[in-house]
């Protein structure tokens, strides 16, 4: 059972919250104490291509945890409305929310590249659970390193690397996410995310496609060997990778439902 909330996207009324939690690294590093905390101010919703969860300039009114699958991204637009992603979020983080206090304006569009379902809750009762618990506190403080980290490597990367270097890294990047070798991508929003024209992602992907690395078709690009798309590309990967492991707790998912629940 489904519903239309508020902002056009599905809430599912019939999925349990705390099953959801495991599917979200953030949420899964978390123990029952704080799970309660938050667990009464969520819901499921399902995130569809093309959803715009906040706007630059827009309050952020609501925090969301994308499950396994969904990859959405942090977009900066220019005036002559040229677009790059400065960052992709998916089941290893939250969208919105970070800051804890005060005014929360956007500064980049949210977007959702790749479908599925997340949980959402009022930005509001997560600055309450964050107040009422340092160990959330200190997650979302972490978590913003490893964010700002990300968005910072973006920079460097776009600045000094090669194309071919930087697709091979966004393909790592959703590959990690998506956790399936096929992923649904066109080489218009390849392009859009990495700031160049679609003829150069064309014949990029081209070249990877006879080295046997990738195959692709219209709508999506099929990952044939992942170890030799690694040595392709530039170190960002694997230093986002290696901060983010190094800040943030080993994910140790919690049991989330009891016997009587399960039954």
């Amino acid at each position: 059972m489904s519903n239309e909330n508020n902002n056009g996207r599905t809430e599912v009324t019939t999925l349990s919250v705390a099953l959801q939690f495991a599917g979200n690294r953030l949420l899964a590093s978390l123990k029952p104490a704080e799970r309660a905390i938050l667990e009464p101010s969520m819901s499921v919703v399902i995130l569809n291509r093309g959803d715009v969860l906040f706007e630059p300039g827009e309050d952020v009114t609501h925090t969301h945890f994308p499950g396994p699958g969904v990859v959405t991204s942090l977009i900066v637009t220019m005036s002559d409305g040229r677009a790059v992603e400065a960052a992709t979020i998916g089941r290893e983080g939250a969208i919105g929310g970070i800051v804890s206090a005060g005014n929360k304006p956007a500064f980049a569009r949210a977007l959702v590249q790749i479908g599925g379902t997340a949980l959402k809750m009022e930005t509001l009762a997560l600055e309450a659970a964050k107040e009422r618990s340092s160990i959330i506190r200190d997650l979302f403080s972490r978590y913003a390193d490893t964010l700002l980290a990300q968005t910072m490597q973006s920079v460097a990367c776009n600045a000094l690397h090669p194309i071919d270097a930087r697709l091979c890294r966004w393909l790592l990047t959703a590959h990690d996410r998506v956790e399936s070798d096929e992923i649904p991508l066109t080489q218009e929003y390849l392009a859009e995310m990495l700031g160049v024209q679609r003829t150069t992602v064309s014949g990029v992907a081209r070249v990877l496609q006879e080295k046997g690395l990738i195959a692709y078709s219209r709508g999506r690009m099929v990952i044939l060997d992942r170890s030799a798309i690694e040595q392709c590309a530039c170190e960002c990967y694997h230093a986002v990778q290696n901060h983010f492991r190094s800040v943030l707790p080993d994910t140790r998912p919690q049991k989330v439902v009891d016997a009587k629940t399960a039954n």
